[in-house]
């Protein structure tokens, strides 16, 4: 495919030309407008700033003579551009020569516009910059399918742009076309002046305010058709829009309502496109799913990547928390709805644990198992690798929830002396994963943590592998309680639960003392279970675990952070 343009990073001008002065305005840019933004990030000034080479930053918390020495600092640091809030009538001539003095460019943020929003439309047009691409001619591509449909719905001609108005697909069309439409294909991107004219006009705002639809009159003086409009967002973050120029006759009645389909629909494919890993990333992380499934040799993995075959490595398996899509979701269309929006906070996380882990080592390596995520970190010294892989684990676990405010749980495999045994550190991994996602408030974790309840369910499992391992009495009493609603079961479990500590028991129930016992007593008279006898216990305590599904759940003990997302 060739590439338009920059495919890792967008130009000030890019910038200033999607977001607008209703959001943001030039203050001075001493070596023009062709300097390439890397990423976005945001600086409070009570901190130190960091490195920040080829960045755009952004200063909250400072205005006037403050701000100008925090420009100073983030500059010396590598900072291409800041942003900074300006009050009405502000004099800007300090900050102008501060931008001189330094060779930065600073932009002027209006005091009405918060931070988190700008920094949404910022970080849109630079990760939409770095997958700028044109298809090639004839080249099957969904957008371009999606344009078609809703073409074919609407009855009017249909193109797709991102959120700095690039083009990225177009219905085919015989119908006249406006100068608006001519000239955006032509250029892949919205002509500047229109475009400032559609802000002029508030369409762009609009677009970004809500899921309306919007409407542009026709403005024959300027070449303009009648069109509808309408953004593609995922919550807050507008990705995109799809607009669709009214041809020789008239749209269609339920036009409307097929460009709020088409922008749900679009979403997920702004969102895929946005978060797929470059070719070379995908080959390795594509390698290590390979490895971990056993469909690879160690040996042709480690060659591959660079990696140290005999050196100790380590696996971490990572989970997100909460109510995620499941295969079923098409059948569910506000769990589809919600796809996008989770494939985001997947890519985040993904995003977040690579950085975390490549900071350490340069051959680590993150996959996405869906729904786990498996990071590899090889290479370690024999004698700390664990110690550094839960240490680095805590540390993600720690920047999601603050930092993304994700729910994340991550469980560290043992280290293995060699690439050849990392098998062998994803299983446990798995294992400690799967305890620690049952609920419960610990977030990490190593199998010294967690090993009893690894070793109880992996007897269940070989329970559930033969059937003829039960005890009657317990089969009895779980068809009684089915058929009858008695509460015997949740009354001996409980009971079993706390060691045969009956008060224990009852206040995890939030029941009498007296009831618990006349339950404990019902079970005995009805199945003739001894629960005085310890084997008859112990054996009672894994079948109804086994049958009922309710392993007990982790409170916060071991390695890891006891809390969920803050909000």
């Amino acid at each position: 495919m060739e590439q338009t343009g920059s495919t890792d990073s967008a130009g000030i001008g890019q910038l200033l030309l999607a977001l607008g002065e209703p959001v943001i305005g030039l203050v001075a840019a001493p070596a023009g407008l062709d300097i390439e933004i890397n990423d976005v990030v945001i600086f409070d000034a009570d901190d130190e700033p960091d490195p920040c080479r080829g960045d755009l930053v952004l200063i909250i918390g400072a205005r006037g003579h403050r701000a100008l020495r925090l420009i100073r600092a983030v500059a010396r640091q590598g900072a291409a551009a800041v942003a900074v809030k300006i009050d009405h009538g502000d004099d800007l001539d300090e900050l102008k020569r501060v931008a001189a003095d330094m060779g930065v460019v600073v932009l002027g943020v209006r005091p009405e516009v918060r931070w988190g929003q700008l920094d949404s439309l910022a970080r849109g047009v630079v990760e939409d910059a770095r997958v700028a691409v044109v298809p090639e001619a004839g080249q099957p591509a969904d957008l371009f399918a999606l344009a078609q449909t809703v073409a074919a719905l609407t009855g009017g001609i249909v193109s797709i742009e991102d959120s700095s108005n690039r083009v990225l697909a177009y219905s085919r069309s015989d119908d006249e076309v406006d100068e608006l439409r001519r000239l955006s294909i032509l250029g892949w991107q919205g002509p500047a002046d229109y475009l400032a004219l559609l802000r002029e006009w508030g369409v762009i705002e609009r677009l970004r305010a809500g899921d309306d639809v919007v409407h542009v009159d026709e403005r024959p003086e300027r070449g303009i058709r009648k069109r509808l409009a309408i953004g593609i967002r995922v919550d807050e973050q507008l990705l995109g829009s799809i607009w669709v120029q009214e041809g020789k006759h008239k749209l269609a009645d339920n036009a409307e309502s097929a460009l709020i389909g088409a922008a749900r629909a679009a979403a997920l494919q702004l969102v895929r496109r946005r978060t797929g890993a470059p070719p070379g990333l995908q080959l390795e992380q594509s390698l290590l799913s390979r490895l971990l499934e056993g469909h690879i040799d160690p040996r042709t993995f480690a060659d591959n990547i660079g990696a140290e075959l005999t050196k100790p490595a380590v696996i971490t398996a990572f989970s997100l928390n909460g109510n995620l899509p499941g295969a079923d979701a098409a059948a569910d269309p506000d769990a589809e709805a919600d796809r996008p929006k989770f494939e985001l906070r997947r890519s985040a996380l993904t995003s977040l644990i690579s950085v975390h882990a490549a900071a350490y080592r340069r051959r680590a390596l993150v996959t996405n198992g869906d729904p786990r995520f498996y990071m590899l970190l090889p290479g370690l010294p024999e004698h700390s690798a664990e110690s550094i892989a839960l240490s680095l684990a805590n540390e993600i676990v720690r920047a999601a929830n603050q930092r993304l405010q994700l729910d994340v749980c991550a469980a560290v495999g043992s280290a293995v002396g060699s690439l050849d045994s990392i098998a062998e550190s994803r299983a446990e991994a798995d294992c400690v994963l799967d305890i620690l996602t049952r609920g419960g408030e610990q977030r990490v974790a190593t199998i010294a943590d967690v090993r009893s309840e690894v070793l109880v369910s992996e007897t269940l499992a070989l329970l559930e592998k033969n059937p003829r391992l039960r005890d009657p009495r317990i089969t009895a009493l779980l068809a009684y309680d089915a058929e009858h609603d008695t509460g015997l079961v949740t009354a001996v479990l409980a009971y079993l639960g706390t060691l045969g500590n009956a008060r224990a028991a009852a206040r995890s129930l939030h029941m009498h003392t007296n009831t618990l016992r006349y339950r404990l007593k019902r079970a005995n008279a009805i199945t003739g279970i001894d629960l005085t006898d310890p084997y008859q216990c112990l054996f009672s305590y894994l079948q109804l675990l086994l049958e009922t599904g309710s392993m007990p759940v982790r409170r916060g003990r071991g390695s890891g952070p006891a809390s969920g997302p803050t909000t």
